[in-house]
């Protein structure tokens, strides 16, 4: 599915255009493309400043949102590449606190496709490149980037160890089989060991690679790669802790030789009980580098000013929502789907569900299925998606988001919009919360 971007800015908008017409890499992998296309450009990624990586199936957003937050509650000016957008393409590229304005973006983007016009690049390639190029010409303390998908082939890995601080890698689940499942030699065959290797791929000689716990399958994967590229190691539950403590957040590391150090921190903002370890892996990572100090007031401040917009955010009341109690969560995974389950265990709610074809309707269907008074499908704009008999027998449809909040009884339940991150964004257009 093709989601280049529609921009009310002429000038910006003749550049999507171009990127729109761009023809799908098909099977092609490899940084070739891009290495020479930031060749062509002068390699602006070679004049950032410290420069936090983050990998991921789920969560790598949200870390990468209390990496910014807590960099920023320290003082620092910090660049943030991440995707997708939600509504406007500048979404991508954040400079020094503020969202890239139209003037630049039409810029950057002119100069990249002007420059790898015959190198036929991706959308995420040409994306990146411009958010690099940005990104050495405004002035920054430090950068949040985001892997696209994957880690090992990803275009953000075109990154050096020179301008890395810290990598990290959050929780893992099968997602984009088709590219990071592809069949090759040398590389593991069990799913997930693929999945950890695919991601671990970002590790780089004497760059710290932080990771959470998890399963022990994963985590020796990502430990033989980390050996086979010179990084040190740091996990959660060895030499970094983070779990609830008391309603906030308790973090435990060694990081300075003198023993554990414990931080009774403030709760994160983002709501759910998996943000609390995606949290601290953004304070492990910011303390398992040297490259530019962060205090303890920082964390906390951060934990309490991170905003992810779509990821079990509560809407605002606005033109859409009224006074209702609705939440969103562009979730699309069994992974995620467990999380919003999680969330919700042991309420009632009505749920509005739009997912593009390709994604298992039960990945949310199932989690939140002791908690459903009833469930509105409605379409995905601009995708093909799954009609309504895919959420089972008592799900009923809706031409769109509005007309499923008018069918749901107003009974003091809340309502959840999820399955995409498409109808997430559309979402926010409608009720006048634009990412910013």
């Amino acid at each position: 599915m093709r989601d280049f971007g529609r921009s009310d800015d002429a000038r910006v908008q003749a550049q999507l255009d171009r990127l729109a017409a761009l023809s799908l890499p098909q099977g092609r992998l490899g940084l070739e493309t891009i290495a020479a296309l930031m060749e062509r450009l002068g390699n602006p990624h070679h004049r950032l400043p410290p420069v936090f990586h983050v990998a991921g199936t789920n969560g790598k957003g949200s870390t990468c949102a209390f990496l910014r937050a807590m960099l920023e509650a320290q003082g620092y000016r910090v660049h943030v590449t991440t995707s997708p957008h939600l509504v406007r393409y500048n979404e991508r590229i954040r400079l020094a606190g503020e969202l890239i304005d139209d003037a630049l973006l039409a810029e950057v983007l002119a100069e990249v496709l002007d420059a790898g016009e015959d190198l036929a690049p991706s959308f995420f390639e040409v994306t990146i490149a411009a958010a690099f190029v940005a990104f050495a010409r405004v002035p920054a303390d430090a950068c949040v980037v985001e892997v696209g998908l994957g880690g090992r082939f990803d275009a953000t890995n075109v990154l050096e160890p020179e301008a890395l601080a810290a990598c990290g890698i959050a929780a893992l689940g099968i997602d984009h089989e088709r590219f990071l499942l592809a069949p090759e030699e040398g590389v593991p065959a069990e799913p997930m060991a693929r999945i950890a290797f695919e991601k671990a791929g970002i590790a780089k000689r004497g760059v710290p690679l932080v990771s959470i716990a998890r399963p022990q399958l994963e985590a020796d994967t990502i430990a033989a790669v980390a050996r086979e590229k010179g990084a040190p190691l740091f996990v959660q539950g060895e030499e970094w802790t983070a779990s609830e403590f008391d309603g906030g957040l308790g973090y435990g590391d060694a990081t300075h030789g003198d023993g554990v150090d414990i931080m009774n921190l403030a709760a994160p903002a983002l709501a759910g009980a998996h943000q609390f370890q995606n949290a601290g892996l953004a304070i492990a990572m910011l303390r398992h580098q040297t490259k530019i100090p962060v205090g303890f007031g920082a964390y906390s401040l951060g934990l309490q000013q991170a905003r992810w917009p779509a990821r079990m955010q509560r809407l605002s009341p606005g033109p859409l929502t009224g006074r209702r109690a609705v939440w969103l969560d562009g979730g699309h995974n069994p992974q995620a789907g467990a999380m919003v389950g999680a969330h919700f265990a042991g309420q009632r709610l009505h749920l509005i569900i739009g997912m593009i074809e390709g994604k298992d309707p039960a990945s949310l269907i199932g989690p939140l299925a002791g908690s459903l008074a009833s469930i509105t499908a409605v379409p995905v704009p601009g995708h093909d998606w799954h009609p309504a008999s895919a959420f089972g027998p008592d799900a009923r449809a809706a031409r769109d988001v509005p007309a499923a909040l008018a069918m749901i009884p107003d009974d003091g339940l809340p309502v959840l919009i999820a399955g995409s991150l498409y109808l997430a964004g559309e979402v926010l257009r409608l009720n006048g919360e634009l990412p910013d």
